[in-house]
């Protein structure tokens, strides 16, 4: 962490120098800006990670901030084998039909 910090601060400084020079362009000083809040954002994902692994060593059980609640996916799809409601049943029965009269006028 300590040498990622100072490396996007390291690279801040270079492209400050770049925008400093003749033939510096605003790419440079954009660059320039944008390297130290890469440094602050490795600090603060690190901090985050050491914070969230203290409090998942303080809880009871950690699998239970694991597990997804029952309606967050949906349900799966049936076996062939089970059972469909009656008006699915009907409905199937009338395409069953529909296609034996279709492909039963055809010459």
């Amino acid at each position: 962490m300590i040498l990622a910090f100072f490396g996007c601060l390291a690279l801040g400084w270079w492209q400050w120098t770049r925008w400093e020079s003749t033939d510096g362009s605003f790419q440079n000083l954009g660059y320039a800006l944008q390297w130290p809040l890469f440094a602050w954002f490795v600090v603060y994902a690190y901090r985050r990670y050491v914070k969230l692994e203290a409090e998942e060593a303080q809880m009871d059980s950690p699998q239970e901030m694991r597990e997804l609640p029952a309606d967050l996916l949906p349900p799966r799809p049936r076996a062939a084998s089970e059972p469909i409601d009656a008006t699915r049943a009907e409905y199937n029965r009338m395409l069953h039909e529909l296609n034996e009269k279709k492909n039963g006028s055809q010459p």
